[in-house]
């Protein structure tokens, strides 16, 4: 990196200029709205005038240039200092800061994905670092390029878990293009911050984790500047001694501020106050330009470059199938890249990392981390990102989840061992309540294949589909349902197995399509013709498809699941048919908390199983008989 250039007093003057209009901006945007944090703004001021008008390359008039240095605002709660540093650039107009939590605006109280200058949705603190860490190791194992990633956090957000595993995450894979600067301004939301103003402690603990420390007074323009200015060879972190309130008399350093607009009169006092502060000069900053050297990437038309080559009778996991079909994706496409959580053999992820090994990240049993690297990964389209672990251990993610939902990044997971198929593991690792939590997410898709035929086709769908998609995989092997050729669609079911004289519809996914396949054959030895759906998405559900095939067999619908009846298969359909009077829905689900065992006792135990199916059909058709 380049020596440090001690900048020049007139540039010393100008950031201390910026950093106090950011001040003002952001107390007049907070008490126009009455809403927001400024004295949460106003600790950061001077490390957002250095950051993004002395070290940050890039185009102020095209923020998601894949050239720029990119920033995360961790901190969510100081967005209007972010917005009004896009006021100082010219990006936005300063009138635009007054619309502050409009319904109508494109500006809120913690930014979202709305403005381009917005890689990720913030709010929910301790999640930044760790997007960071994905744009970080995207820039330099997958872009080999020069753009750095800088993140700012809050000192209240260190007490997090999450931030601690992109630490470890970034010095395990020498991510010396990232920077974290950690706003230390000792108060949070209700109280002080657990090491207040201890900046030595924050050193120590960040020098463990094998980060490179640096304290500096983050009210001090020049040590800022010089700061950022020194050499990496490993991540850095910025330690700043803030004072939260800074610049407003009445607040600065103390509690009962946090989150609270200044009163009108008491705002005009300061502003005119910090107004006094600017002087004179001469000189206008630009931020500098940044390095041309990103490769261009187009995730246009990325297929499978040839249609799925099981054959009729063959067995084979959907687990297996699915590290199958990543590895096959990644053939084509070089900007498909997998992620794992230490369970690559169990979810086969591996079969990607041993084919395509450069574009395997290995981020071991931290899963909040492995989705927000993921985010990372996958903004401003630079590569296709497929994350994977068991379904269970995606639960503690979900907060994660949820942000990636909002920040609308297009990102891939894959859940294996869910349900009772997980067997002899016992109920910590079975996957029960994975589609109730997907299926809360806005916008979210969830694949539920059944077969290797399917789970190709989920693979290459969800690298087309925009947003959080989930696929769920099983343990055990199964037939293969399916012929290469069959057409597969996001929301369009398929009808497996009818007849004309068929008197019930049966919905199944999953392990339990291959049991009502089989309670089916079994019924029809008796005379009892059922129909047999699979979803193949359970979100978006294919209810026309479902409801139709309903009709044709006398309103009489039953669905099977290996999950719990709570938000599952079951409550999908069940909210569909809402308005429908003539329908009778029975639900089969896992009841309970399960025990260990072989899987198809559990089933049997649990009523899942071909048997239950069919004696589920045989007592909705007895009722029906009996009701006549």
């Amino acid at each position: 990196m380049e020596d440090y250039h001690k900048p020049d007093q007139q540039t010393v003057q100008a950031l201390r200029n910026i950093a106090n209009r950011l001040r003002i901006h952001s107390i007049k945007a907070t008490t126009a709205a009455g809403n927001g944090h400024p004295t949460s703004c106003c600790s950061v001021a001077e490390i957002m005038s250095v950051l993004f008008f002395h070290t940050m390359k890039y185009r102020p008039e095209d923020p998601r240039y894949f050239n720029n240095d990119r920033f995360i605002l961790s901190k969510g709660h100081a967005a209007p200092a972010l917005y009004s540093i896009w006021v100082e650039t010219g990006y936005l107009k300063e009138s635009d800061l007054f619309s502050l939590c409009h319904v109508d605006c494109g500006v809120e109280s913690h930014a979202v994905t709305r403005q381009q200058f917005m890689d990720v949705a913030t709010g929910s603190v301790g999640q930044g670092l760790g997007v960071a860490c994905g744009m970080a190791y995207s820039g330099k194992y997958f872009d080999k390029s020069s753009y750095r990633v800088y993140c700012l956090l809050g000192d209240g957000e260190m007490s997090e878990g999450s931030v601690w595993e992109a630490m470890s995450f970034a010095s395990y894979y020498q991510l010396d293009n990232l920077v974290a600067i950690i706003d230390i301004n000792r108060l949070g939301q209700s109280d002080t911050a657990p090491l207040q103003h201890h900046v030595e402690k924050y050193q120590r603990r960040c020098e463990a984790f094998g980060w490179h420390a640096i304290i500096a007074d983050g009210h001090s323009v020049e040590e800022l500047c010089k700061a950022l200015s020194q050499p990496r060879h490993q991540p850095t972190a910025i330690i700043a001694k803030t004072i939260k309130g800074k610049g407003i008399p009445a607040a600065e350093d103390k509690l009962g501020w946090h989150a609270k607009p200044l009163p009108k009169d008491m705002s005009e006092m300061v502003i005119k106050e910090l107004q006094g502060r600017i002087m004179n000069s001469s000189k206008h900053l630009y931020p500098p330009a940044p390095i041309e050297d990103s490769p261009p990437v187009s995730l246009r038309n990325i297929r499978m470059p040839s249609a799925p080559s099981y054959k009729a009778g063959e067995k084979i996991s959907t687990r297996k199938a699915y590290g199958m079909a990543l590895a096959k994706l990644g053939r084509y496409n070089e900007r498909v890249v997998a992620l794992d959580g230490d369970t690559n053999n169990l979810t086969y992820s591996e079969i990607f990392k041993n084919e395509h090994p450069n574009r395997f990240v290995e981020c071991y049993i931290a899963q909040q981390n492995m989705v927000s690297v993921a985010m990372g990964c996958a903004a401003r389209d630079r590569n296709v990102v497929f994350a994977s672990t068991l379904a269970s251990f995606f639960t503690r993610a979900f907060d994660q989840l949820r942000m990636a939902a909002i920040s609308e990044s297009n990102i891939n997971l894959c859940g294996s061992h869910c349900g009772l198929s997980t067997g002899e593991e016992g109920p910590s690792l079975m996957g029960l309540e994975d589609m109730a939590m997907f299926r809360a997410l806005p916008s979210a898709t969830i694949f539920y294949p059944c077969d290797g035929v399917s789970v190709e086709k989920a693979v290459e769908l969800a690298a087309m589909t925009k947003g959080v998609s989930y696929i769920r995989t099983s343990r055990q092997d199964w037939g293969i349902i399916y012929n290469s050729n069959d057409d597969f669609h996001v929301g369009q079911a398929k009808v497996v197995y009818q007849s004309k004289e068929d008197q019930v519809t049966v919905v199944a996914a999953g392990v339990t399509l291959h049991e009502a396949l089989a309670a089916a054959e079994h019924l029809k030895k008796d005379r009892i013709s059922v129909r047999v759906i699979d979803p193949f998405t359970i979100k978006p559900l294919d209810i026309k498809t479902i409801m139709d095939h309903t009709r044709a067999t006398r309103g009489r619908v039953l669905t099977v699941e290996d999950h719990y009846y709570e938000g599952g298969l079951g409550e999908a359909v069940s909210a569909a048919m809402i308005n429908e009077s003539a329908f009778n829905l029975h639900r089969l689900a896992v009841p309970s908390v399960p025990r260990s065992g072989k899987p198809h006792e559990l089933m049997k135990v649990y009523g899942i199983d071909r048997d239950a199916i069919a004696q589920a059909i045989r007592k909705m058709l007895s009722s029906s008989t009996n009701a006549k």
